[in-house]
Parts: C-alpha cells; sequence; structure tokens
C-alpha cells in the first residue's frame, strides 16, 4: 500500500506528482518534497513559497516542516527569507541531532551552509498585492487575516510502510514580521507515527496551536480509531470548547493518512483535499461544515 494526501485544490499537481513517485517505488520522504515543492514553485498559487504573500513590511517570511514517522526526527523553519524551497530545508534539518527548528537568518544561513537554492520569493503580483492592501488600510479599510493564509500540507505513506509528513506555507497576509503560525509547530500543524498514521492542518494558526490537535489525533488513531473517526472526536469538541469560552474561533481544518491507506478530514469552513493511494485514484474531495458542527466529505471529482 501507497498514499499520498494534500491540503487545498492547490495541492493537485504536487499530489499527483508524489504518487507517481510512490508507485515507482520511491521512499516516502522523496514524494512529500516532491509534493510540496510543486506547489513551492507555482507563484499562481499565493500562500505558498514562490509567489507567496508578504507579511507588513513587504518582506515575504516563509514556514515549514518536515518530519518522520519512523524516529520522530523533525525539522523546522520559520520566518525564513529567500530560500527556493523551505520543505528541502526542513527536511535537511530533520537529519540533525540538534538545531532542529531554526529561525529567520539563522535558518537562511543554515540553508547557504548546505547550499540550498535561494533565489528571491517576492513576484510582481504578490508585490502589487500589498501595495492595493497597503492603500486599502490608509483608506480605512480593516485589515483581516483571511485575505490569504493557507498552508500546504501533506503526509505520505510508501509501498516499505514508511511515513511522512510536511507543511510549507508564507503564513497571515500582512502579518506583523517575524509571526509564526502553527505549522512548523510539531503536534499543532502536523504530526506523523508509521506504525499508525499521519496528520497535518491548515487554518489560523494563532487558534490552532492553542491544542496539539495533530498528535491528538494521532494518538486516538492509535487507539483503534480509524482517520475520519478520530478527526471527529478530536477536532470539533475543540473548536466548540474554544468558541465558548472566547465567543469566537478561527479556522481549523485537519487530513489524516493512517499506514493502511485509509484517511479523513474534518473542518469548520468549506474545505478542498487531494488523495491519492494504490486503490483510490487521484481524487478531490469536497469537506463542507453541517448544523451539526461537524462536516460531510464528498467525492467532488477524479483527476
Amino acid at each position: 500500500m501507497y498514499g499520498l494526501i494534500g491540503t487545498w485544490a492547490m495541492a493537485q499537481a504536487g499530489v499527483a506528482a508524489g504518487a507517481l513517485a510512490l508507485a515507482a517505488g520511491q521512499s516516502a520522504g522523496r514524494a512529500l518534497v516532491t509534493g510540496i515543492q510543486a506547489v513551492e514553485q507555482e507563484p499562481t498559487f499565493g500562500s505558498v513559497g514562490y509567489g507567496g504573500l508578504p507579511n507588513a513590511a513587504g518582506v515575504v517570511e516563509l514556514d515549514a516542516a518536515y518530519m518522520n514517522g519512523d524516529n520522530f526526527q523533525l525539522g523546522a523553519v520559520g520566518g525564513v527569507q529567500d530560500v527556493a524551497s523551505p520543505i528541502e530545508l526542513a527536511k535537511q534539518l530533520a537529519h540533525e541531532r540538534v538545531n532542529n527548528f531554526l529561525v529567520g537568518a539563522g535558518a537562511a544561513a543554515y540553508a547557504d551552509e548546505h547550499h540550498l537554492a535561494r533565489r528571491p520569493m517576492l513576484t510582481a503580483a504578490a508585490a502589487a498585492a500589498w501595495r492595493a492592501k497597503r492603500a486599502a488600510a490608509a483608506n480605512g479599510e480593516r485589515l483581516t487575516p483571511y485575505d490569504g493564509h493557507d498552508t500546504v500540507g501533506m503526509v505520505a505513506l510508501d509501498a516499505a510502510g514508511h511515513m511522512r509528513a510536511g507543511t510549507s506555507t508564507s503564513g497571515l497576509f500582512m502579518k506583523h514580521p517575524g509571526r509564526v503560525g502553527d505549522s512548523p509547530l510539531p503536534g499543532a500543524g502536523y504530526y506523523v507515527d508509521s506504525e499508525i498514521g499521519g496528520v497535518v492542518a491548515t487554518g489560523l494558526g494563532e487558534d490552532m496551536m492553542k491544542a496539539p490537535l495533530s498528535f491528538a489525533t494521532v494518538a486516538a488513531m492509535g487507539r483503534g480509531l480509524s482517520p475520519q473517526a478520530a478527526l471527529d472526536s478530536v477536532v470539533y469538541p475543540f473548536i466548540a470548547k474554544l468558541r465558548t469560552r472566547n465567543g469566537a474561533v478561527g479556522e481549523f481544518s485537519y487530513i489524516a493518512l493512517d499506514a493502511q491507506g485509509h484517511f479523513g478530514a474534518a473542518s469548520n469552513v468549506a474545505f478542498q483535499f487531494w488523495v491519492q493511494t494504490a486503490t483510490t485514484a487521484l481524487t478531490e474531495y469536497l469537506v463542507t461544515p453541517q448544523p451539526s458542527g461537524r462536516a460531510e466529505l464528498r467525492r467532488a471529482k477524479e483527476a
């Protein structure tokens, strides 16, 4: 069995490329990086990698993470600038015994030390969007984080049973310089155990990092729950608790893949993901919130 699952409609090409690698016998780690890089390198997506939306100062700061489900080694970066592939940098950091989570200039210096590609990540389109948003703010328009903040997250399972999880994002549009969300935080933005399964998240990091729901979902799967049942039992009760205590709650979306190739998703907003396994063709699923507080999954289309 092999499988790859990825967040949002933008993951289609990446999941297809990564699943092709898995079908050819490549490792989960290689397939994961292949899949996420396909999103990082496409500037039209506007919230990941090259073409990602800048912070309030007009600078693209990128967050990413990579986790090895065999031994729990992980690498993560926050607020890194002008590194061509943040997921590749995170994967390299996962090989280190210490210094696994680097930020800002330190992360960029590590990339240089390991001869990883650098490039200016601010595109003309992203710079124009930033200027337009600054002008709107000067005219009294209230800035909102929901103008752009989607994370690409993927979980990969290879034929040998190895699992990897990863994330990559430019974070909130117009965020304060130095802001980091949940995406590079283990247990919150992602978690994977090759004997059980993996989970990745996307949404409003400030709320999602209030509880390690990715870790909790993998733990629930380890107790015998299916990916869908585990997500249902972990994600929705916390969303309800947070709404009760704070009066409001941001976007929460999660996908899960287990060691047998079963998958599931949970979200409190309309959400899409792509998945392909040895027994499931490349397929997009839609997740639609219901009045019950949970969500309905339905197959949207095959590629």
